[in-house]
């Protein structure tokens, strides 16, 4: 009788778990679901119907939305975006796991005082560099170009990913290290065959967090691009809020909701590679 009781509280318990978790779900994603029915609504209606189902439905806010500003569709908006996320990605990879390698498998001078210094940038605020960073681009005419985006990628700046891969390569057991230096394998053999086939779950996570960090990144694009043909996706959904108060709600809802699409499917897709690239990274080393 008694484990009858237990096994029925065990159950009652996971029960009351799951409704918890789906309702907390729901709150944290309404929002998202208010703004792709949002994006289905005749402007007029957006904040006068409260409810959540749009009385009148339409697909106007998508086309009109995608239309573009000055003559620029959404279609070059979201190749912009595409462009630099692409280069970003790649860059990170590259230098990233370089320094990583270094970090963890190479012996050379200085190098814990190396690594407490890449681990200080993480604590530097980004407004601190702003300025300084600022005139070096301009004066290398970098300005209202993608370069200050996507250079300091492939400089390993991003000290987090180096961090992350770091701890990762460090949990790799030494043996494997040195049965490819018996077979004859040199260090950027060892680093190009044996560490980065085995680093792909921390190289994976690191491609997610740069695509999504990249994408939604608003605040460095807004620094140094000006040309309306430059606009990333983040810049371009700036443009239908208006100071004075003409703000196209239902274009700014419908594309936000494709801004979207392709971070959804980033993370569905890895996601497996994402949970265990990071718990790899932080428990193990």
């Amino acid at each position: 009788m008694g484990g009858i009781m237990k096994y029925k509280y065990r159950h009652f318990n996971e029960f009351i778990y799951h409704v918890f978790l789906i309702l907390f779900g729901v709150i944290m994603l309404y929002p998202l679901i208010w703004m792709f029915f949002s994006a289905l609504k005749p402007n007029v209606e957006i904040f006068k119907n409260i409810s959540l189902i749009p009385q009148t439905w339409t697909f106007e806010n998508y086309i009109s939305g995608w239309q573009g500003i000055s003559g620029v569709t959404y279609g070059r908006f979201f190749a912009n975006s595409f462009l630099i996320v692409f280069f970003a990605v790649i860059g990170n990879l590259l230098s990233c796991s370089l320094a990583a390698y270094a970090f963890s498998k190479l012996q050379f001078p200085l190098k814990n005082i190396w690594f407490m210094l890449m681990l200080g940038t993480l604590m530097l605020p980004i407004h601190v560099k702003l300025i300084p960073q600022y005139i070096m681009y301009n004066q290398f005419g970098w300005v209202n170009t993608y370069l200050p985006l996507i250079v300091p990628k492939f400089l390993a700046t991003d000290g987090f990913f180096v961090f992350l891969m770091t701890q990762f390569m460090r949990a790799l057991p030494k043996e494997i290290d040195e049965a490819a230096i018996m077979d004859g394998c040199n260090e950027f053999s060892m680093y190009a065959k044996i560490i980065m086939p085995l680093s792909v779950p921390t190289l994976v996570t690191t491609s997610i967090f740069t695509f999504l960090w990249t994408w939604n990144d608003f605040f460095s694009q807004m620094i140094y691009i000006n040309d309306v043909k430059k606009f990333t996706i983040s810049i371009a959904l700036r443009q239908f809020v208006d100071a004075m108060g003409h703000s196209s709600w239902g274009g700014l809802f419908a594309m936000s909701t494709l801004s979207l699409v392709p971070l959804f499917l980033m993370f569905v897709i890895f996601q497996n590679y994402l949970v265990e690239g990071i718990t790899a990274g932080s428990v193990k080393g």
